[in-house]
């Protein structure tokens, strides 16, 4: 016989981190103005033990120029950070922390 899994029992114990829908409206708002102005390109969204992950590229075949991480919730939230070419340089406690450090983030030279 079968056993049954109820899914909302097994997502609250599993310490599953992702993004919400309104945080991913709110990135993707961001990454939306940046590519009008043509300095983004590409984005990959992935899900990984430490956290969910949010990936910015200036082209495709290259290395994330940033990344956005959800990492577990503990007893305050989420934490959020930042890392560019893969080095973390600057934590949150907040996805409005994060954007807006992201907002402030240096151009790239158009190639």
């Amino acid at each position: 016989m079968a056993t049954l899994i109820r899914m909302s029992e097994y997502r609250e114990g599993s310490g599953f981190v992702h993004f919400e829908r309104g945080e991913i409206t709110q990135l993707l708002t961001l990454y939306a103005t940046r590519v009008a102005r043509g300095e983004w390109r590409d984005y990959a969204i992935d899900v990984l033990p430490e956290g969910a992950v949010f990936s910015i590229f200036r082209h495709a075949l290259e290395r994330p120029l940033y990344t956005v991480t959800k990492s577990a919730s503990g007893p305050k939230g989420a934490t959020w950070s930042i890392a560019r070419s893969g080095r973390t340089v600057s934590r949150f406690p907040s996805l409005a922390g994060a954007l807006a450090a992201l907002e402030g983030a240096p151009h790239p030279v158009a190639t």
